[in-house]
Parts: C-alpha cells; sequence; structure tokens
C-alpha cells in the first residue's frame, strides 16, 4: 500500500471552480507523455418524460456525431489524425465524458470537448443513423439472458414510474418517438455548465491546464433548471418475474434490494459486507456455497452500486433452469447468515486486505486517478478520501457490517428477475 500523502489528495491534487460553476480538478503525472480528461454534467434520464426513455442517451451519442464547426467526417478525421479519444455517455443523473491524448493535444482536446458540449449539430442524417444503431440494441437485448434479467429487475425494485426503473437505453416504442426537435430542445434546455466536473491527470501543468480549460469553458454561461428530485419509493415488497427467451439454455437470475445511497453513513459497512458475501476470492461466500460446494452455478457473485440515490445491491448467477430454485434457497441462506452471525474476524481481515490492497491497483493508470477524483468530486467525499480509504475500511467491526445488513438486505422482501429457458413445473 503506497503512503498516503502519495496518494492523490489536497496536497497534489488542484481543485477549482470557475464563475460559471464548472468545477475542475488537476493531478500532475509527468511518468508518461499522455494526458486524461474525464468528467459529468448535471443532465441524465431523471430530466427526460418517461413517455421519451432513452432521450439523454440518444441526445448524448448525436451529439458525438457532429457539431456545427465540424461535420461529421470532420471531427473524427480530426480525432483520428491526431490520436485522441473523446466520448460522451448518459446515466440517470449525469452525461459522463472521458478522453485522452499526449499532452500538447491538451487544447484541442478541450476544444472539441466544448465544441461537442456547446454546439452540436444534431444533423438528421445522424440522429437517423443513430437511432437505428439503438434499434439494434434494442433487438439484442431482448434475446441476451443477462440483459433482460437486468431490465426487469430494476423495473421490479423501482417502478417503471420512478427514474432507475426505466432503461436509460429507451425501448422501441419511446425510441421511435423521439424527434429530432426533441433532442435539440433537451440539449438546450439541461445541459449547462453549472455543477459540471472536469478532471485532468497527466504530463501537464496545473496552472496551465486550468488555464486551458478556462479559455476553452469560461464564456460558457448556459443554465438549466432545478434538478428534480427522486420520487419516493413505496416500501420494497416480494416480487418475482420470468422473461421467457427461446433458444436459450442458461437461465439468468437477478435477485435483490435498494441498497445505500453513497452518501449514507453505512455505506462503507455495506460494502465491506458485499465483498464478504459475493466478492472476495471467487466470488466471496456466495461463490464457496452456490457454485463451488454444490455445483449450482456458472457464476454467482453480488454487486453493490452506491450512487446518487439507492442504487441495487444484488445477486447475479448464471444457473441450469432446473436449479434455479435450489440457487435462490442457498443465496437467501447467506443473506441470513450475514444478518444473524458474526462474520469471523479472520474473515472480515480478509476483505477488508482485499478492499485496501485493491486501490493501488485502481490508481496504477491516469485513467484509474481521473476516475477515482472524478467519484470523489461527485459524492463530495473530500480531497483526502484516498488517504484516509484504509483507515475507514480497517476501522469497520463485525458488528457494522451484521447491522449494514440487517438495514439493507431482507430475505423476506426481495425481487427476483429471471431471464432464459422455461423453469421446470
Amino acid at each position: 500500500m503506497r503512503k498516503p500523502l502519495s496518494l492523490p489528495g489536497p496536497q497534489n491534487v488542484v481543485r477549482q471552480t470557475l464563475s460559471n460553476g464548472l468545477t475542475v480538478l488537476v493531478r500532475e503525472n509527468f511518468d508518461s507523455p499522455a494526458v486524461v480528461l474525464r468528467g459529468y454534467l448535471n443532465v441524465g434520464a431523471i430530466d427526460e418524460p418517461p413517455e421519451l426513455a432513452g432521450l439523454a442517451g440518444f441526445c448524448a451519442d448525436v451529439m458525438e456525431r457532429g457539431t456545427v464547426r465540424r461535420p461529421f467526417a470532420v471531427l473524427y478525421e480530426e480525432l483520428e489524425s491526431e490520436a485522441l479519444t473523446l466520448g460522451l455517455d448518459a446515466s440517470e443523473h449525469s452525461v459522463f465524458f472521458a478522453g485522452k491524448g499526449l499532452s500538447e493535444s491538451l487544447p484541442q482536446l478541450l476544444d472539441l470537448l466544448a465544441d461537442i458540449l456547446r454546439q452540436p449539430a444534431f444533423d438528421a442524417e445522424q440522429v437517423e443513423k443513430v437511432r437505428s444503431e439503438i434499434n439494434t440494441a434494442l433487438l439484442e437485448r431482448a434475446h441476451d439472458t443477462q440483459r433482460m434479467a437486468s431490465l426487469v429487475f430494476h423495473e421490479l425494485l423501482y417502478t417503471r414510474d420512478h427514474p432507475y426503473g426505466r432503461s436509460n437505453l429507451g425501448y422501441p416504442e419511446t425510441i421511435a418517438r423521439i424527434t429530432r426537435e426533441d433532442l435539440v430542445r433537451f440539449h438546450q434546455t439541461y445541459f449547462a455548465p453549472q455543477g459540471m466536473v472536469l478532471v485532468i491527470v497527466g504530463a501537464v501543468k496545473a496552472v496551465e491546464a486550468l488555464r486551458q480549460v478556462e479559455a476553452a469553458f469560461k464564456d460558457w454561461r448556459a443554465a438549466r433548471p432545478p434538478v428534480p428530485a427522486l420520487p419516493p419509493l413505496p416500501p420494497l415488497e416480494a416480487q418475482e418475474q420470468h422473461v421467457f427467451i427461446p433458444e436459450k439454455t442458461q437461465l439468468d437470475l437477478r435477485l435483490g434490494w435498494r441498497g445505500p445511497a453513497r452518501k449514507e453513513p453505512d455505506f462503507l459497512a455495506a460494502y465491506l459486507a458485499n465483498a464478504v458475501l459475493g466478492v472476495f476470492g471467487m466470488m466471496g461466500r456466495l461463490g464457496e456455497v452456490v457454485r463451488e460446494e454444490n455445483g449450482l452455478s456458472y457464476y454467482v457473485y453480488s454487486t453493490l452500486e452506491g450512487g446518487l440515490g439507492p442504487g441495487p445491491w444484488q445477486v447475479i448467477a448464471g444457473v441450469d433452469p432446473t436449479q434455479a430454485r435450489q440457487a435462490q434457497t442457498l443465496i437467501l441462506q447467506e443473506i441470513r447468515r450475514l444478518r444473524e452471525d458474526l462474520v469471523p474476524e479472520a474473515e472480515l481481515a480478509d476483505s477488508q486486505s482485499m478492499l485496501v490492497g485493491s486501490l493501488p491497483l485502481q490508481l496504477e493508470t491516469n485513467e484509474g486517478v481521473a476516475r477515482a477524483l472524478v467519484n470523489i468530486e461527485r459524492h463530495q467525499l473530500g480531497l483526502d478520501y484516498l488517504q484516509r480509504y484504509r483507515d475507514l475500511i480497517m476501522a469497520l467491526k463485525p458488528e457494522d457490517v451484521q447491522a449494514a445488513a440487517q438495514r439493507w438486505l431482507d430475505p423476506e422482501r426481495y425481487v427476483l428477475a429471471m431471464a432464459g429457458p422455461e423453469l421446470p413445473c
């Protein structure tokens, strides 16, 4: 483990907020000639009407395909000729961006980013090409057991009336409704520098990076409406749904709950509980019991998302349909064990060591550092978070893990989504 002060922190990360609300973080690294930028804007699926589900992602995809100054062919010729990468991706709360190039190309990369974010052309031909690609992805999803299980899981967990319960990709009927005018209106209404975060990591002096960001973005003064609050969610009730997909032999299942938002005080305790449950070693206790000891799954693991709102805490498995119910029983058995029995000190220490030991690996590249700084800023964790991370994890006790499991995991009330062959009677 690196010494705390060698990790990104307030001593070596420069943070500045421009007058238009854009926050910039810069970490210098002259070990390679490259520079990476990552960040996000406060616009996402939460801003789209339900009848136009997929609008934010559709908008982001078309924005990449040409600007008023740079039509599609010109934009991509410039990116390829200068060995630059730049792309957008929409989620529930944000449109993320990521780019990379040589350090001397940073002004050009920032100019390209500003152009894409501020002056997309929404060329009619490109709109229809993106629509065709989305429709192809929707068709592929309908025949993919993992993606369909995920789709149904989120709909059960949050309902399609909630932004977390709707597909960010959209649905065939909603994508068909979206017009070029909808895309233009969405962009003009919601894309603004307020709350935008831009992280730069690489071979550039912080003062120079800040100057270049100012040059590219300081005159952007657009404002968006207030960000809508997440709708309230009803108490979780036990629900189950199976999606039949013909000509499949494997059944994919997702079983889970609404987990803690990242801001919850017990998030790290839940994060450690999840490592014990389905991450450590060969997929934690779930991998040991469900897969290794009983041979009931091709894979089984658990994930905890912990975003701006109550993200899912779920178990994901691929099983033979004849063994799905046995696997479900064993998964719930492990949930009960996590709630009822304290995790032995040695087992907890193994998971803590894994979480602490994986941090340096995540920060080996400029991309990894940029990703970590985006996460820190997004969740207001404090610039010293990475330097405090080891102590935060190691301070957790078996009682903390048990309390988190008892709060968030209920073996009697959960949702179960399955996709694949028919279940045996």
